[in-house]
């Protein structure tokens, strides 16, 4: 008999083993239905079985093998794919889904032999075409597993982002009346000026972290364009990145037309990152060029500093989500999650404008942004 022929009159029964399998696994097998624990088998099986049952020739077999095969069987991948998501949501790791398939394949192979009287020519045949079939289940409920894993944790972010702002800002608050109506000696007043100063630095790091999770939950930011003058945003961007740093020495140089139609608060957001990440990373003199020049079409953002070069290995994943200078990996202290450059990158992205780094230890680094002046989503 052959064995896709065999899957299918004693799936039923091949069915029975997986469910007494899955039931050993279960993170709470009490609390888990019968239907629970079949889940997709049947149809992961039964898809398996007309998938055997296509021909393929020697040359696509062996591209499948390679993962450039012929198309998949859209039954099975689905089935196979909700099989994935099901299991995470019941507490199911990875590991446990995994045996469930070496369980299968080794089940159906077991009684196979047992039960056929005896083997044909096309059997090896089979087994391959078997083994095809349950590893392309496997790899599409993995894939749909990790990405629940991923949705999950970014929910967790997206909640623990949300929910950290109201503690931060009754700290923020009460700091301010602490000052306003006390009256606080020098030593006072700098152990207030370090609680704002935190206090903004960790209100910075969750904004960050829930666009971060925005971007990852939805596709990229979301704008709400509006005229507006990015030349008095940079003046305002930076008179308050350096208001908490009298060392701070900030050049601005403004030439044409700054004006156009974009998100304002998104564009104070990018201008916040790139300045306080030249500030950051300016070396002891905290020295920051900002220049804007306008044309017809578009306008022209750059922010330099002349500390440290970032190292050229560094620059490919610069705008990565998550990543963090070499000096910060060391352990220094740091208020930055390693998002801010992501966000700007994000920012320019929704804006349909392009941004570019150069940095060498001669001439520092400069982070150069083109916005045209009226974004594709406005019209």
């Amino acid at each position: 008999m052959r064995l896709s022929d065999f899957i299918v009159q004693q799936v039923d029964r091949i069915v029975d083993q997986w469910e007494q399998f899955a039931r050993s696994l279960a993170p709470d097998a009490a609390a888990m239905t019968r239907s629970d624990l079949r889940d997709h088998a049947r149809s992961i099986l039964l898809a398996a079985a007309r998938d055997m049952c296509r021909a393929q020739s020697p040359g696509q077999q062996a591209a499948r093998a390679r993962g450039e095969g012929p198309e998949h069987s859209p039954g099975l991948d689905a089935a196979a794919a909700c099989h994935g998501q099901l299991r995470h949501h019941v507490g199911f790791d990875l590991v446990q889904m995994t045996a469930e398939f070496r369980h299968l394949r080794a089940c159906v192979i077991r009684l196979w032999v047992a039960e056929a009287q005896s083997q044909g020519p096309d059997s090896l045949q089979d087994m391959i075409r078997f083994n095809e079939a349950i590893d392309e289940a496997l790899a599409e409920s993995t894939a749909a597993y990790a990405e629940q894993v991923s949705r999950s944790r970014d929910i967790f972010l997206a909640i623990l982002g949300h929910d950290l702002r109201t503690p931060l800002q009754a700290v923020s608050m009460s700091t301010e009346m602490l000052a306003r109506k006390l009256a606080l000696d020098a030593e006072a007043q700098a152990y207030v000026a370090r609680i704002k100063s935190g206090t903004r630095h960790m209100a910075a790091m969750v904004s960050d972290l829930l666009e971060f999770v925005r971007s990852r939950l939805g596709n990229g930011l979301p704008i709400d364009p509006a005229p507006m003058d990015l030349a008095s945003a940079a003046k305002a961007a930076m008179d308050e990145a350096c208001a908490g740093q009298p060392e701070c020495t900030p050049l601005l140089s403004f030439d044409g037309d700054s004006h156009g139609i974009w998100d304002r608060a998104r564009i104070e957001q990018m201008l916040q990152n790139l300045i306080g990440n030249a500030l950051q990373h300016g070396g002891s003199q905290r020295s920051v060029s900002l220049s804007i020049s306008g044309t017809a079409e578009q306008v022209l953002l750059t922010v330099h500093n002349q500390g440290p070069p970032i190292p050229a290995a560094a620059l490919g994943s610069l705008f990565d989500p998550l990543v963090r200078s070499s000096e910060e990996e060391l352990g220094t202290t740091s208020t930055s999650l390693g998002l801010g450059l992501f966000i700007v990158k994000e920012v320019v992205d929704a804006h349909q404008g392009s941004i570019e780094v150069s940095s060498n230890a001669s001439e520092g680094t400069t982070f150069t942004v083109v916005l045209p002046r009226v974004s594709r989503t406005t019209l």
